[in-house]
C-alpha cells in the first residue's frame, strides 16, 4: 500500500503538458474513450477510490466534465487540463474552472486539481477546503444509479 501511495505521489508531481486548445482536449477525450478500462476517477476532497471505474462511468464522466469545462471556462482556449503523455495518457489533472488559483508554474506544493484520472490507485491529497456544495452534488449525481 505504501508503495502504491509513493508511486501515485511521484506521478502526481511528475511532468505534465497543458492541454491548451479545445481541439487538443477533444483528442485527449478520444484517446481515453478508446482505452477506457483501468482508470481511477478521483475528485479531490472525496475519499480516494479503491477500484477503477467501469467504461460506462468513465465515458459519462468525460461527457459531463467536458460540458462543465466548456460552459464554465469561457475562454477560447482550454489550459486547465494537464496530461502526463498526450499520446498515451496514464495521468490527467483537471482543474476546476471556478477554483483555479494558480494552476500553472512550479511549486513544492502545487495547487490541487479538482479531478484526477489515473491508472495508479490514488492516495488522499488532503484538500485544504471541502468541495463546494454544487461540485459535490455534481460528483454524486454522476454515480447515482
Amino acid at each position: 500500500m505504501q508503495q502504491q501511495t509513493a508511486a501515485f505521489q511521484q506521478a502526481f508531481r511528475g511532468t505534465f503538458s497543458g492541454v491548451l486548445r479545445w481541439e487538443q482536449l477533444d483528442e485527449l477525450w478520444a484517446r481515453l474513450r478508446a482505452d477506457a478500462d483501468g482508470w481511477y476517477l478521483y475528485a479531490i476532497g472525496e475519499p480516494p477510490p479503491a477500484e477503477t471505474v467501469d467504461e460506462t462511468v468513465l465515458l459519462r464522466f468525460i461527457e459531463e466534465i467536458d460540458v462543465l469545462l466548456r460552459r464554465e471556462h469561457q475562454e477560447d482556449y482550454c489550459g486547465i487540463v494537464y496530461v502526463d503523455d498526450a499520446q498515451s495518457p496514464t495521468f490527467v489533472k483537471i482543474f476546476d474552472p471556478n477554483n483555479l488559483g494558480v494552476s500553472c508554474g512550479y511549486s513544492d506544493n502545487p495547487p490541487l486539481p479538482g479531478w484526477i484520472l489515473s491508472r495508479l490507485p490514488p492516495s488522499d491529497l488532503q484538500a485544504p477546503m471541502p468541495q463546494p456544495g454544487n461540485r459535490r452534488r455534481w460528483w454524486q449525481r454522476l454515480f447515482a444509479s
